[in-house]
């Protein structure tokens, strides 16, 4: 055991000392929307071929690494990890990293859970991993479920990301087949769809089902749900509970995508909530091209009981092929920041595992934000952990995307009696029409969904609210 152990410590070694001695990647240059700023917030060594990435409450962001991917070697040690970087001096770019974990074998998702650790995808495996002694370093980790399906790298279990209603979404896609038991009985997705999960009572559902490589899942103001797909190219969908989408086996009913005509394929999807953005660009949603080096841009507007999206002039692009946009996720301070994976050639299953042109070092996180002034915003992400229950309650209404989504997690973990409480009295000195439904979310993620403030909305002005109290009532 030691032997082995000693081999595979040589062997990790031996890839450091090859990372460090790896020369840097020229920059590329882009040709960015008018009034865009944008600049590299990290790069290599900081990190290293992220595929998935996700803030904290603190304004650390949490990355997943793969130097095995798309397939580990006979007798490859696994050597992929979790990241965490962070701007210590509010200066606009990443200045301090840390290996939260190690070891991992094609993390391909990561989620901070508000509390110091994070729930990781990997391989078959929801991971839990905790940091029980404060070093900033997991030392605790517990498989919350085990045995989704693996038969395509790509196409593993990703996308995880907390919802308004305190559950973990995670994605799967199309050649992935999971069957899988779980306390409360067994859980099939054949193919690809969207789960949902309960931290608390460890149950499973599925939300949607269908899409052939959804790599991105998002909420606007008011709930609704879109999907992103890499392989279908049919643009953008919104996701309703329940329903499904082409390709997935033994379907009777097949909800179309919200996009008119062909697209490329996307990954990854955020939904502009940010002041550093234009007015006209709130709500809009954002992807990535990543085949032709591009980040794209679509309006959203109603459309009966569903919207049509309308695609809009680039957000960026560049013409060097080793800027493969994979992610994205709007930061503290309201800019958006771009998982960039750095290579060459897709890293699907259109070029042969052993190309030598498979790039195993590089990564870089780009930052991108719109301001009048021509100046970018730069400023130390707060911690929200250390706010009370009111400011929290008042950041689930700000116009920060992060505040909102970040404070709905820090009160998840907080009492409920206490929460619920505060929030009872809080919503009664709102103006927001919108605090009754931050109020109804969180008797939501609390497990108490007869929220007396949803027969309110109901009988809303606004059809956003009355439609978001309708999916409540479903529950």
């Amino acid at each position: 055991m030691r032997a082995l152990l000693a081999k595979k410590a040589t062997q990790a070694s031996a890839a450091a000392d090859s990372r460090a001695s790896v020369s840097k990647q020229p920059i590329p240059t882009f040709d960015a929307g008018d009034g865009l700023e944008v600049s590299l917030w990290a790069e290599n060594p900081l990190l290293h071929k992220p595929i998935h990435m996700n803030w904290d409450p603190q304004g650390r962001l949490w990355v997943a690494s793969s130097e095995v991917y798309p397939q580990i070697k006979p007798g490859q040690p696994a050597v992929d990890s979790v990241v965490v970087l962070e701007d210590t001096d509010g200066d606009g770019k990443a200045d301090r990293h840390t290996v939260f974990a190690d070891g991992l074998l094609i993390p391909t998702g990561v989620v901070p859970d508000g509390k110091g650790g994070c729930y990781v995808a990997a391989s078959h495996q929801l991971l839990h991993l905790e940091d029980t002694d404060g070093d900033g370093k997991a030392d605790r980790r517990t498989v919350t479920l085990s045995s989704f399906g693996t038969e395509d790298t790509h196409h593993n279990l990703h996308t995880l990301r907390w919802g308004y209603d305190g559950h973990l979404y995670m994605n799967q896609s199309i050649y992935t087949h999971t069957h899988i038991e779980t306390a409360h009985g067994v859980r099939r997705l054949n193919s690809g769809g969207i789960w949902r999960f309960n931290p608390d009572s460890w149950t499973l559902s599925v939300f949607t089902r269908g899409g052939c490589n959804p790599w991105g899942h998002h909420w606007d103001q008011y709930g609704n749900s879109f999907f992103t797909d890499g392989a279908g190219g049919k643009g953008i969908y919104h996701a309703v509970d329940g329903a499904t989408y082409f390709t997935y086996s033994d379907m009777r009913r097949e909800a179309d995508s919200i996009s008119p005509g062909n697209y490329p394929k996307f990954a990854s999807l955020e939904v502009i909530h940010s002041p550093a953005f234009p007015k006209e660009w709130q709500e809009n949603a954002i992807t990535c091209d990543f085949r032709a080096h591009r980040i794209v841009r679509f309006s959203v507007k109603d459309s009966g009981s569903s919207f049509q999206t309308q695609e809009q002039p680039d957000l960026l692009r560049s013409t060097n092929v080793t800027f493969r946009p994979i992610d994205l996720r709007l930061g503290p301070d309201g800019a958006l920041y771009i998982a960039d994976w750095s290579n060459p050639i897709i890293q699907h299953g259109e070029v042969d595992f052993r190309d030598p042109r498979r790039d195993k070092e590089h990564g870089r996180i780009w930052r991108v934000t719109a301001n009048t002034s021509g100046k970018a915003p730069h400023r130390r992400a707060p911690d929200l952990t250390k706010l009370s229950t009111k400011d929290l309650l008042d950041r689930t209404l700000s116009a920060n995307g992060w505040e909102q989504e970040q404070s709905r997690l820090v009160l998840r973990q907080r009492d409920a009696n206490e929460v619920l409480g505060r929030a009872t009295s809080w919503v009664k000195t709102q103006k927001d029409p919108r605090a009754a439904l931050e109020v109804v979310w969180l008797h939501q993620a609390f497990g108490r969904p007869g929220s007396p403030w949803i027969t309110q909305l109901t009988g809303s002005p606004d059809p956003r609210l009355r439609g978001a109290a309708t999916r409540q009532l479903s529950h």
